[in-house]
Formats: C-alpha cells, sequence, structure tokens
C-alpha cells in the first residue's frame, strides 16, 4: 500500500507539472486587459485526485489535508493561478512527509499509545477478578492491530483467522506467530461468547503479555 501511495503522489506531481504548463491567455470582461490563467477543468481534475490521495495517504484527521482544504478555498479577486500554487505547496509538503516516513511514524506512535492505554485497562479488569472483560478488550486490541497491519501490507480486512492467514502467507510474520495468534484468538471468541469455563485467569494474562509483544514487534 505505501508503495502505491508513492507511485499516485508521483504520478500527481507529473500531471502538476503538465497543469501548470497548460497556460492560456484571456481577456477579462471588466477590464478588457489580458491575463494568463490556466483552464479551471484542468485545475479542478487535478485538485480531485490530488485531495484524494492526501486522505487517504495522511488520514482524515491529518493536519495536511487540513491545509489542503484550507488552499482550495477561493477568496476575493482570487485566481486560479493562485489556487493551484496554495494546493501545490500542500501537496508537495504532504508528498515529503509520507515518502519520508514522517506520516506512518507518527500515525504508529499515537495507534500505540491508544493500544496500551486498553492493555492497561485490561490488565486492571484482570487484576480485580474479571478475567472475561480482560480477554474482550485484549482481543479487540489484537484484531485493531491485525486490522492495521492489513492495511499496511494491503491486505484486505476480514475476521481473526483470515486476516493472520493473510499475513502469514505475505510474510508479515513467521509461522509460530500465526500459530500464537490463532491461540489468542481462540481466547477471545471464548469470552466474547461468555464461556470463561474455557480458559483460565493465567492464560489471559499470557494473552495481553502476547498481544503487547505483537504491538512492540509491529507498531
Amino acid at each position: 500500500m505505501t508503495a502505491l501511495f508513492k507511485q499516485r503522489f508521483l504520478e500527481l506531481e507529473q500531471q502538476l507539472t503538465e497543469v501548470e504548463n497548460s497556460t492560456i491567455t484571456v481577456r477579462s470582461p471588466l477590464t478588457g486587459d489580458s491575463e494568463i490563467t490556466i483552464p479551471s477543468d484542468l485545475i479542478l481534475n487535478w485538485r480531485v485526485k490530488a485531495r484524494s490521495l492526501i486522505e487517504r495517504a495522511c488520514g482524515e484527521q491529518s493536519s495536511h489535508l487540513a491545509m489542503y482544504l484550507e488552499a482550495e478555498k477561493m477568496h476575493s479577486f482570487d485566481t486560479y493561478m493562485n489556487q493551484l500554487k496554495r494546493m501545490k505547496a500542500v501537496f508537495l509538503a504532504a508528498k515529503e512527509d509520507f515518502e519520508g516516513g514522517y506520516i506512518n511514524s507518527l500515525r504508529n506512535l499515537v495507534q500505540a499509545e491508544v493500544f496500551s492505554n486498553e492493555l492497561e485497562q485490561a490488565e486492571e479488569l484482570l487484576g480485580r477478578g474479571y478475567a472475561t472483560a480482560a480477554a474482550v478488550i485484549a482481543g479487540v486490541v489484537l484484531e485493531t492491530a491485525l486490522r492495521d497491519l492489513c492495511s499496511i501490507n494491503g491486505i484486505e480486512h476480514g475476521s481473526i483467522n483470515k486476516m493472520n492467514d493473510d499475513l502469514a502467507k505475505t510474510g508479515a510474520y513467521n509461522a509460530n506467530q500465526k500459530k500464537q495468534i490463532t491461540s489468542l484468538s481462540a481466547i477471545r471468541n471464548s469470552a466474547a461468547h461468555g464461556k470463561p469455563e474455557e480458559f483460565t485467569k493465567d492464560q489471559v494474562k499470557g494473552m495481553i503479555d502476547d498481544v503487547q509483544r505483537l504491538l512492540v514487534a509491529h507498531f
């Protein structure tokens, strides 16, 4: 997926150059003066594709998308060329940050912090004797982590077992890791279906520790 995004950034950068070179001369209906501009349909075509890429690569809540949306806005006495210059500046900044790995690193840090908080909650519940609730929370973290790994590796989301199989096939982790996740998934399913007799408190503690190790290894 990362490779596809990088390729798309490169393609749109090349298209941007073509748009910038597609200047035409028009006469203002108000002043009669001639000015150099770019056809609005060409800018619109590029800007829609650029917005979609920034949203997908950087995230819907990213500052890159927010700045791009602001750059799109036309103001009084604004020109299409000025609009394009603003969008270009944001687009190139997003491209540089993405290719440098800074966006993924920040996203992973935020996600890791969320995961850590959830696992701390699971440990606290386990310590109070709520093994089933602790297993459910650890299972949610496990499933979310697998979904993120699938997104990183360009794999379609599915059940825990399907994602586990697909991730192992692509080499995201080895056969031993796959077996371990299969065992964790079984505990999670038992807890989610209200069958505490199928696992022990020690197994839930091991589950929390194993999920934590998975996060450390991949996030």
